[in-house]
């Protein structure tokens, strides 16, 4: 095993971790893991980088309270359609969003999903 340390932790989505794995791979080959990754996320992450910063700036401008960044990361690798499928996303989480936020949350991802 290799002695790997973190030396900083930081939520990404899974379009960033797509952009970082093909600079890693420009650079060495990528091993097992790695290209595992790499074939999940060829499958599922089809947004584009700008994309995923410009949602991430729009849901960042609604100031909603106690969203956290992992949260945001999360909505954006999944785009709910609807405000149950946003529940549903934050079922987990001890954040309370309220109903008006969650609305307008759901009409940030809507709008971009109507796009595609």
């Amino acid at each position: 095993m290799s002695d790997e340390t973190i030396i900083q932790e930081k939520p990404i989505t899974m379009v960033e971790l797509s952009e970082d794995l093909a600079k890693l791979e420009k650079e060495d080959e990528l091993n097992f893991r790695a290209n595992k990754t790499k074939a999940y996320l060829s499958h599922f992450a089809k947004l584009k980088i700008t994309e995923v910063e410009e949602i991430k700036k729009k849901i960042q401008e609604l100031d909603i309270p106690r969203l956290k960044e992992r949260q945001i990361v999360k909505i954006i690798d999944m785009l709910p359609k609807s405000e149950e499928e946003l529940k549903m996303l934050l079922t987990g989480e001890t954040t309370t969003i309220t109903d008006e936020n969650i609305k307008k949350i759901v009409e940030v991802t809507k709008n971009h999903v109507k796009k595609k």
